[in-house]
């Protein structure tokens, strides 16, 4: 039977106590459901000036431009940019091939972890989520929530699913995309062992949408560097059976498709206008996660 990770496990407190001084902030113009932090595509009256407009009857005459009057004679309204809380969906790949583990922890006990600190971080700012674990289609979903008290059901729901089946990356993406018809924040959690193409696909859906979206790509360290000596059955997830064999004759084929493997989906990425996260099961995540935000800050507001 698969050991699950714990739920107070699953809050890294070192990776939130960095984190915090750093936030999650959106790098685009979101299109959110309240008053928040982050620029929103709508216009109203608050924060930032974005246009004029010519004045209707009705129109607030406290934002009249008195300039633009005693030049043109005529009434213009000054429009701004209005302030947004985002919503981040956080997708968490529960198929057979994330309960691989060459340690303690393995590549679905990392997701967990990840999905677990990023939904804590953007509740803790006042941002929503909704999170949702999958295989071939969501299986366990999360609708949004920007209630900080939510995390524990968040957490209880991710650390209990059981993976038993093979993923559909593509399948999930597009049907998200169908769904979800304001623009927000993706974070997908996954070790992409499906066809790059067509996940390919599936982030253009995403990115036509205008969603920005983040790509965190989990792979153990024995799966990036092969440390196999002697001879080794190697037994396959997700129906793709057991071979024994030599790792030392594979080695150097191995390694060279995986490299072929990341190379492809973090170009796909940046061609997509999508972040590209490769992650190691042996990098601490506090580590990972405090470097990715810092990158973000330098970027934020690059389209």
């Amino acid at each position: 039977m698969e050991k699950f990770v714990a739920q107070d496990k699953l809050l890294d407190a070192e990776a939130i106590q960095r984190a915090e001084m750093l936030g999650i902030q959106a790098r685009q113009i979101v299109e959110g459901y309240m008053a928040g932090e982050h620029k929103s595509p709508y216009h109203g009256f608050a924060i930032e000036f974005a246009q004029h407009r010519e004045y209707t009857p009705g129109d607030d005459t406290r934002h009249l431009d008195w300039k633009v009057l005693a030049r043109t004679e005529r009434y213009y309204i000054k429009q701004y940019e209005q302030e947004t809380n985002y919503v981040a969906h956080i997708l968490v790949d529960g198929s057979e091939s994330m309960k691989y583990g060459s340690s303690q922890m393995s590549k679905l006990d990392y997701a967990r972890v990840i999905a677990a600190t990023f939904a804590y971080l953007i509740l803790l700012q006042r941002d929503a989520v909704a999170v949702g674990m999958f295989d071939t289609a969501i299986k366990g979903y999360l609708p949004r929530t920007d209630n900080l008290a939510s995390i524990h059901n968040i957490m209880r729901v991710i650390s209990s699913f059981a993976p038993t089946e093979k993923t559909s990356i593509p399948t999930v993406l597009n049907e998200m995309a169908r769904q979800v018809k304001r623009r927000g924040i993706f974070i997908l959690i996954s070790d992409f062992f499906d066809d790059v193409d067509a996940v390919m696909r599936g982030l253009q859906h995403l990115r036509f949408s205008r969603h920005e979206v983040v790509v965190c790509h989990v792979l153990d360290s024995a799966e990036l560097k092969f440390p196999f000596n002697g001879s080794v059955e190697f037994h396959g997830l997700e129906g793709s059976g057991r071979i024994l064999t030599r790792p030392a004759e594979l080695k150097k084929s191995y390694l060279a498709a995986m490299k072929a493997f990341t190379d492809k989906m973090r170009d796909g990425c940046e061609r997509n206008g999508c972040h590209y996260l490769k992650i190691d099961t042996s990098q601490p995540w506090h580590e990972v996660l405090s470097g990715y935000l810092a990158f973000r800050e330098r970027t934020r507001g690059a389209r």
